[in-house]
């Protein structure tokens, strides 16, 4: 186990990283919830939206904990990457196309993966940090977990309109330990 004393900067820069990747996927999940609110009648896609932008924020407030500096530059790289990856052709060229809702979806639950390993290795830095809150980051790890599954559900179901087949998730126990979904 190699046990020498962290580099301050390697965490910011990590840091930053995971900031604008949290503003990517915030307007990501805004876009997606506005695109598909006639296909979300629960209000799942809204509220996963509105959690997400409240995870952003408290990556900034853990940022703000621990000295480190908001890189403005990658925050303006980030918005600009959302924003140029709704130019991806679709398949359709006036109406949405179920492609996209995939895609999107499968984008935003890769985000959230991403997010909640940086909630992960946050906690094992909290062991010996405390200013950065370990009952937070449980909470915070605990709530991307469950975005993950309801992200996951409705993927599934996108999957099976668009390309066909059963819209249920093979969980797995069923596949020995591997999730294999549409």
């Amino acid at each position: 186990m190699h046990t020498s004393s962290p580099d301050p900067a390697l965490l910011g820069i990590y840091l930053n990283d995971h900031l604008a990747g949290a503003i990517a996927g915030t307007e990501l999940a805004k876009r997606v919830a506005g695109a598909e609110g006639d296909r979300d009648p629960a209000g799942v896609l809204d509220r996963l939206a509105v959690e997400i932008a409240d995870d952003r924020a408290a990556l900034l407030t853990v940022m703000a904990a621990l000295d480190v500096p908001v890189r403005r530059y990658k925050a303006v790289a980030a918005w600009a990457v959302e924003k140029a990856a709704r130019l991806k052709p679709n398949g359709r060229l006036v109406s949405r196309s179920p492609l996209s809702r995939v895609v999107e979806l499968e984008a935003l639950r890769l985000g959230v993966e991403g997010k909640a390993s940086g909630w992960r290795t946050l906690r094992v830095c909290a062991d010996t940090d405390p200013r950065i809150d370990a009952g937070r980051l449980d909470d915070l790890i605990k709530r991307a977990r469950r975005q993950i599954d309801e992200i996951e559900e409705l993927r599934v179901h996108a999957a099976a309109e668009a390309f066909g087949g059963d819209a249920q998730p093979v969980k797995p126990s069923d596949t020995g330990g591997e999730t294999r979904t549409p």
